[in-house]
């Protein structure tokens, strides 16, 4: 392009809203917003909803006054009443991830809340730094909030408005397996059984070096041999490393412990290490799982391509909503990648994944962490929203026939549990005083 074409282009540029200050765009001035809603709104105000964005709320809830994971709650009102929740909780990072939802307000005020791709778009690609887990849980919370409006506008559940549902029977699932000792496994068999429960997950004791010693991964292989053995050969167990091990560790492990048939291992190694998750990956012949870690569809891509990951693990409440969640199966789906989403966050992103599930081919099982017998999480969940949230029945998560998400809340059932701060989460160290993975 000659300079003066591109000076032409360069030129146009406040007639669109934008004013450059240097020649390389680095910085723009700032844009006004449009009369009936934000940046970008006027080129939609000829189609779409009448509906409008009149407010976005965000909450702070605290269970116990030290947990590392408050709940990260987002309400969305509407100027004809509609209103949408949504989760963006974040484990250890809820004040950053409360404060974004707060920056994204300028992006959502007066606009089309039916407009959820391009709302997202927004959010991901006016950030300009790509967006890591703060942006992505804040996108999450809000994206959530926005499909919750969508449903009960056009009067129909999620899953329904995403094609769905796969299966009648609705979403199978399973729990974390609490057990003290061997001695539990028979009395959790038997109430699996009753239940219809056809899966656990559990993981490995202790944390590992980079190259551990024979003792330290005799025990980890005899833990999961006992698993095996006190639960029998017709549940399905996943065991999560939860990236506890090294590469080098961890392809020891896969390959003593094949005879087990695990339905998966998950988080083998650190999920930014695609290369050595590949190597891992090849040494073994049960299925790799990993990703809740992950942010937005593109995060996933490499993993994807290369075909290191036999399921894909990505969190609703971190990946960026139902709408990046919904992308990462379609893109796991075109190379034969099962889905089995991770939820260990509160009840709101929890329910807004089984609607993903329901309409997703390449859906597996949906977790969730809780045991066989309802906590105190499960106790408050019913609490604020009437019904028991997460809990299977006959091994599967139920499909609500109501609109939106399935549910509704009162601000005012959040108060009893007033926002406790932002905790770390827990932080492990080698008996070297080195720091620990887990």
């Amino acid at each position: 392009m000659r300079r003066r074409g591109f000076l032409g282009l360069a030129g146009a540029a406040p007639a669109l809203g934008s004013k450059f200050v240097d020649s390389c765009g680095c910085a723009m001035m700032p844009q006004a917003a449009a009369m009936s809603g934000p940046v970008g709104a006027a080129a939609f105000e000829k189609v779409g909803s009448k509906l409008r964005i009149t407010n976005v709320k965000v909450f702070g809830v605290s269970l116990t006054p030290d947990s590392d994971r408050p709940y990260v709650f987002v309400k969305i009102e509407t100027n004809q009443g509609l209103i949408g929740w949504g989760e963006g909780t974040l484990e250890g990072k809820a004040a950053a991830v409360m404060a974004c939802v707060e920056d994204f307000k300028e992006f959502l005020m007066g606009a089309d809340p039916m407009q959820v791709e391009h709302h997202w778009q927004s959010m991901y690609v006016h950030s300009f730094y790509r967006a890591g887990p703060v942006i992505g849980s804040a996108m999450a919370g809000i994206d959530q909030a926005l499909w919750d409006i969508r449903g009960k506008a056009l009067n129909m559940p999620v899953y329904k408005l995403l094609g769905g549902p796969f299966d009648a029977r609705g979403v199978r699932g399973y729990y974390h397996l609490r057990a003290r000792n061997k001695d539990d496994y028979p009395r959790l068999r038997e109430e699996a059984k009753k239940q219809g429960i056809t899966c656990f997950k559990s993981g490995i004791p202790g944390y590992y070096e980079w190259i551990d010693t024979n003792k330290k991964i005799s025990a980890a292989v005899a833990s999961m041999a006992e698993m095996r053995e006190g639960l029998g050969p017709d549940l399905d167990i996943g065991i999560d490393f939860h990236a506890k091990t090294s590469p080098s560790v961890a392809s020891i492990l896969v390959k003593e412990v094949e005879g087990l048939n695990l339905l998966f291992i998950e988080e083998p190694c650190p999920p930014e290490n695609v290369k050595a998750m590949q190597r891992i990956a090849k040494r073994s012949t049960t299925p790799i799982a990993t990703g809740e870690r992950l942010v937005a569809h593109y995060g996933c891509r490499e993993l994807i391509e290369l075909g290191v990951a036999d399921i894909i693990q990505t969190d609703i409440n971190h990946v960026g909503g139902i709408t990046a969640l919904w992308k990462v199966g379609a893109m796991a789906a075109l190379a034969g990648v099962s889905m089995a989403p991770h939820a260990c966050e509160g009840p709101i992103g929890a329910l807004a994944t089984v609607h993903v599930d329901a309409a997703m081919p390449n859906f597996l099982v949906q977790e969730i962490c809780s045991g066989v017998e309802p906590g105190l999480n499960e106790k408050v969940w019913a609490e604020w929203l009437g019904f028991p949230a997460m809990r299977m029945v006959n091994g599967r998560f139920p499909l609500s026939e109501k609109p939106g998400l399935g549910f509704e809340l009162k601000e005012e059932s959040l108060k009893k549990y007033p926002f406790g701060g932002t905790k770390p989460m827990a932080r492990v160290f080698h008996e070297d005083g080195s720091v620990a993975a887990w």
